[in-house]
């Protein structure tokens, strides 16, 4: 697996684009908590393509939903 690029996408999201096996894997970071999608290589035009994707302010929002609920949730285990 070969790292292609990392960004800060926020202040407190961090991303890495990997290249691997005819995938392009996105790895969303965010404190202790991470997020990854894989993306066949066929199902984009290329690297440009997941960069007007992370360049979408909309699904940079709903990546943040996705970690509150992933941190919710791991609090709840917490609560007895």
């Amino acid at each position: 697996m070969r790292v292609i690029k990392e960004i800060a996408l926020t202040t407190s999201i961090n991303a890495t684009l990997f290249g691997w096996n005819g995938k392009y894997i996105l790895k969303l970071e965010k404190g202790n908590l991470e997020q990854t999608y894989k993306i066949p290589e066929t199902d984009v035009a290329g690297q440009s393509d997941i960069d007007d994707l992370l360049a979408d302010s909309g699904f940079i929002a709903k990546v943040d939903l996705v970690f509150d609920t992933m941190d919710s949730n791991l609090d709840s285990l917490y609560d007895y």
